[in-house]
């Protein structure tokens, strides 16, 4: 990984390492706040809400921050989110009450739908061919950030919430004024048209439009970060601490085997196909939790037990073949997207694929959620599973028909 780094450019080591801090930054926070919210007193259809709108504020306004990264350059984009999310985590410092803590959410994804097009419009121009791989390092190192984000917002949410909150501003603050400084700017490429023709020119390719659609099925079942897999781990320990445990795996994985798994699937698969694969894998990791679930009932809450620690094994055996199935997609995924789309409009396009993907994870999430609540710990638990299991499956099934009718291959560049 340490070689496949040094063989970075300059400004896309800077991105990589940004986004161990931003991971970091985010962890801290994110996965706390479903049980941070339930100990407020607010069900799990609620949190469920929240979440969504949090995703589709960020999802839904990629749109905005693709395009506006397209116009005005990636590094003023970048900048500004990153100052939004330190108003976003102050904020949650401060609120408990449901309508700031939607206030709090919904900025901490606005401030992404700014910088995480940008960022990857920016490392997209700077990776040349090698896309997949400089994406498969910009993942170990956003993994890297997502493992220690956790532990340390553990160890501080032993204190308060708010410590937590405040933390991840601190770590944003470093962030922006280190981007200020150091990210150099990339040139702007001329537009030949406004902001709605470039939009018409997305809507109007039906390609990328289905390629959106199959995507969003990896979208929806990485926010189960967030929802279901913390949600059903407290549920099965009684400990707060398997929320970190969940992550440890996930991040673990990540950082351990993204590279290789992607050089993997490169050396024997289409990335067509290894995208379909990893979506398939995804929803294949909820199986577990389908089947054990029914069957382990919500342990009182306390301190870990052998019990607990047992009952926890669908899930961590499930967050592990969910990660896997993650490093398989989100390379190729992020690689195939400007073959589908355009390099002219990186940003535009990246904007769009998120908006779709927003609104598919904001049905996701909210169905997700009310099933949990309604299904307790009775013998209707396995449902919401199964559901996400499924809704890999059907993402995995458009992209490896995408892939078989030619629909993913490089347009034929026209004869002058």
């Amino acid at each position: 990984m340490l070689r496949s780094f040094r063989e970075l450019t300059v400004p896309s080591r800077m991105l990589v390492v940004n986004q161990f801090g931003i991971n970091l930054g985010f962890y801290l926070v994110l996965p706390f706040l479903a049980t941070y919210m339930g100990g407020l007193g607010y069900a799990a259809a609620t949190v469920g809400v929240v979440l969504a709108l949090r995703n589709l504020s960020q999802q839904g306004m990629f749109l905005i921050g693709g395009s506006a990264a397209d116009r005005l350059g990636c590094r003023p984009m970048i900048i500004l989110g990153c100052a939004l999310r330190i108003v976003a985590f102050g904020l949650f410092t401060v609120v408990d009450a449901l309508p700031g803590l939607i206030v709090a959410a919904v900025l901490t994804g606005l401030a992404g739908a700014f910088f995480n097009p940008a960022v990857r419009a920016y490392l997209m121009h700077e990776a040349g061919e090698r896309r997949a791989e400089v994406f498969s390092v910009f993942n170990v190192f956003g993994h890297a950030g997502a493992l220690l984000g956790p532990l340390l917002g553990a160890a501080l949410l032993a204190v308060d919430f708010r410590l937590v909150a405040g933390v991840a501003c601190a770590v944003f603050t470093v962030l922006t004024v280190a981007q200020l400084f150091v990210l150099p700017a990339r040139p702007v490429q001329p537009q030949d048209r406004g902001v709605l023709r470039s939009w018409g020119e997305v809507i109007g390719n039906r390609r990328f439009l289905l390629f959106a659609l199959g995507g969003a099925g990896y979208f929806a079942l990485f926010n189960q970060l967030y929802l279901a897999l913390p949600v059903e781990a407290q549920r099965v320990s009684g400990v707060a601490g398997a929320v970190s445990a969940v992550f440890v795996v996930s991040t673990v994985i990540g950082i351990v085997g993204q590279v290789r798994i992607t050089a993997f699937c490169r050396a024997r698969w289409t990335e067509g196909r290894s995208m379909a694969v990893g979506l398939v894998l995804m929803g294949a990791g909820f199986v577990p939790l389908a089947v054990a679930a029914p069957l382990v009932p919500t342990a009182p809450a306390g301190q870990w037990t052998a019990a607990g620690l047992l009952a926890t094994t669908p899930v961590l055996l499930g967050t592990a073949v969910f990660t896997v199935g993650m490093a398989m997609t989100n390379p190729f995924s992020l690689s195939l997207l400007p073959r589908v789309g355009s390099e002219r409009l990186a940003g535009t396009y990246y904007g769009w694929y998120y908006l779709v993907s927003a609104v598919v994870v904001a049905i996701v999430n909210t169905a997700v959620g009310d099933l949990l609540d309604r299904a307790g710990d009775g013998s209707g638990r396995w449902l919401p599973f199964a559901v996400l299991a499924a809704v890999g499956a059907a993402g995995g099934a458009v992209i490896a028909w995408m892939a078989r009718t030619g629909r993913l291959d490089p347009r034929p560049v026209p004869a002058t």
